[in-house]
């Protein structure tokens, strides 16, 4: 007579996330803020950056999608800096408006990746500023 032995498998509940649960396409956002900041070097970067950030925005969650809107409204603000910027460089005002550029630019792209590492949505992702 075989005796079979009854194991009890005691199923545990899955641990809750701590945070926001990244996406399967969560990199994409780091790489679009790094997309920006090639982008001051060579210009055409910036626009695959913001062509990828409607792409993804879809199908991400609400605190990536955060992102996607303060990464598409940094191009769309930046752009019209520029514009501003190449308008008035005939009065010399214009290069300023381009440094100004320049550091606005870098400083919300910093920010993004500290909250985008942080696994934290974008507090204000319609503000104009930083």
């Amino acid at each position: 007579m075989n005796d079979v032995v009854e194991q009890k498998v005691t199923e545990q509940p899955a641990p809750e996330p701590q945070g926001n649960v990244p996406s399967k396409d969560s990199d994409k956002i780091q790489i679009v803020y790094i997309l920006y900041l090639v982008g001051l070097v060579i210009g055409i970067t910036g626009i695959v950056g913001v062509i990828m950030a409607y792409i993804y925005k879809g199908d991400a969650p609400e605190w990536e999608q955060s992102h996607y809107r303060f990464q598409i409204r940094t191009f769309w603000i930046g752009l019209l800096f520029m514009v501003l910027g190449a308008i008035l460089a005939l009065v010399v005002v214009g290069y300023l408006i381009f440094l100004f550029w320049m550091v606005w630019l870098i400083i919300r792209c910093v920010k993004g990746m500290k909250y985008y590492n942080n696994k934290e949505a974008v507090p204000e992702p319609g503000t104009w500023m930083f």
